[in-house]
This record gives C-alpha cells, structure tokens and sequence, in this order.
C-alpha cells in the first residue's frame, strides 16, 4: 500500500488551540514555562484587537495536530478617523520534522500591504532570514542609562497609575487607555508632573543576563519621545531607586545625548517593513507587555 502524504495546511489560530498552542511553543522555547505561554495567550484573547485581522497568529496543521506556530500581535496605533495597522511577529516555532513547510507560515503572515509588521526580538542567528524576507533594521542596539545620576527633571513629581484608574488628568484619553492597560499587564506606568506639563511613560521590569548573573533592569516600553525621558530622567531614576532598579534600557541608534550610561549593539536589534517607519520608544501592544521578558 502507498503510504498516504499527511494533509499540511496553515490556518489562524483559535481559542480552541491554545492549549495546545501553549504546549507546542514550551516544546520549542524550553526556557520558558507552560504558565508563561497561557498567560500570554490568555492576555491576547481578551485585549481590544483590530477587526479583520487574526487574533492570535497561525499555526502550522497536520491531520488535527498542530506542529507549526507564529504568534501575531496586531494594533491599531491610528486615530478615531484613521486606522493604522501594525502587527509584532513574535514566537515562531515549527517541529523539526515539517520545517520543510515553515514558509508558509510566514508567507501568509506578511501578507497584507496596509501593515507594518516589526520584529522586536530577533535572535542573532536570524539576522539573514529576517533580512531575506525584506525586514530592514530600524534599532541597532541599545542604550543602558543610569537615570538617577541625571539633573533632569529634579523638581518633578512622579505619579504611578493605577490598574483600576479609569482617567488621568492631563493625558489625552486614548494615551490614558495605554497606560492603564499597560499597567494591568503588569508594567509600571507612571506620569511626570513637572512646571512643563505631563510626561507619560511607560517601564517593564526585566532582566539581562550577564554571565551567570541577571542583573535587574527596567526597559523603557513607552514614551512619546526619548527626548521626554532624557528630560524627566532625574525624577524617573530617583523614583526607581527607591524601587530597588538603577538601570533603565532603551531602543537607541547611538549613545543618547542628556543620558550617563552606554551605548551597545551587541543586542536590541529590531525589524521592520510596510508602510511606516517605527520611532524609538515605543513597544506598546507588543510582546514584551503582553508575554513578559
């Protein structure tokens, strides 16, 4: 008898994947634990997403059985009167044994031409295939900042909000809405009050690894612009002295001007290609938030 071919097809994923979905990445990125992915995908089917576009990614099918899975996270970052699309490739696994099938997966996934797709963590080793499938490095590295050590912003006071808040006085409501639920995600959202008005930021508690150490550090998740970080720098790192972190990481092309720290670019690279060009400073709606470092 001829052995029959197995039926390989791509498909979004659903609700009724996750589970499995959970244990397929686990098998795939064995540093990170079972929980971690469900908490991730759980945060993912209850968060506001953009109608018409895949919740949670696709996944790679085999007779029932996924064996393939690339984690899309899509976001509307445009106006009441004028979306705009991006989408955050994430996770991207595919069993050993159907790699041979691994592009469709990414064919489908970067398909659409009113979006801009990012890729915020790649690995070093993937450099050439992210660059093959027409990504350009809009982040070259990263710049580790000592905040506390800034004059900047030495009079302001910092105002952490609140995961029941419902509005902020003096942000408008849609950048409010970022900060509350970036904050129900885990992160400390925080606004410098100063003579020169409101300052919203958004910072992740993370860890870089060093050897056999990881050192505690913040990442900064959200800004309007680095300038408003580099300009509240003194009241940010004295406030987070006091929450034991001394080191604030930030998406930078180049050692940052106002800043005491270094510049490296022996990580932090990321990706981007569609229609706009990402700025520096902001990760919002992207895996860092909603899956944790």
């Amino acid at each position: 008898m001829t052995a029959l071919k197995p039926l390989i097809r791509c498909r979004e994923i659903r609700e009724s994947d996750l589970e499995a979905v959970a244990e397929l990445l686990t098998r795939g990125f064995p540093r990170r634990s079972r929980d971690y992915w469900l908490g991730g995908l759980n945060r993912q089917a209850t968060r506001a997403a953009p109608h018409g576009y895949p919740r949670f990614g696709y996944l790679l099918d085999n007779d029932g059985s996924p064996v393939g899975v690339l984690l899309l996270i899509y976001s509307d970052r445009g106006t009441a009167t004028q979306s705009e699309i991006w989408c955050n490739l994430s996770s991207w696994y595919v069993e050993p044994e159907f790699r041979n099938y691994a592009t469709m997966l990414t064919r489908i996934a970067q398909r659409l031409p009113e979006v801009t797709y990012v890729n915020i963590s790649a690995a070093r080793q993937t450099w050439p295939i992210v660059q093959a499938q027409g990504f350009r490095a809009y982040c070259s590295g990263v710049f580790l900042s000592v905040p506390s050590f800034s004059f900047a912003g030495l009079g302001a006071r910092v105002e952490q909000v609140a995961t029941d808040a419902q509005a902020l006085q003096g942000i408008p409501s849609d950048e409010a809405d970022l900060l509350i639920r970036h904050a129900r995600h885990g992160c400390l959202s925080v606004v410098v009050r100063s003579k020169q008005g409101p300052i919203p930021l958004v910072l992740q508690h993370v860890r870089i690894r060093q050897g056999r150490f990881a050192l505690p550090v913040m990442q900064l998740i959200y800004c309007r612009d680095v300038s408003d970080y580099v300009a509240s720098a003194g009241a940010i790192g004295r406030f987070l002295l006091r929450r034991g972190r001394v080191s604030v990481i930030i998406d930078a092309n180049g050692p940052i001007s106002g800043l005491v720290g270094f510049y490296t670019d022996r990580r932090g690279r990321k990706y981007a290609k569609g229609p706009r060009q990402p700025r520096l400073g902001n990760l919002s709606d992207t895996e860092l938030p909603l899956y944790g470092p």
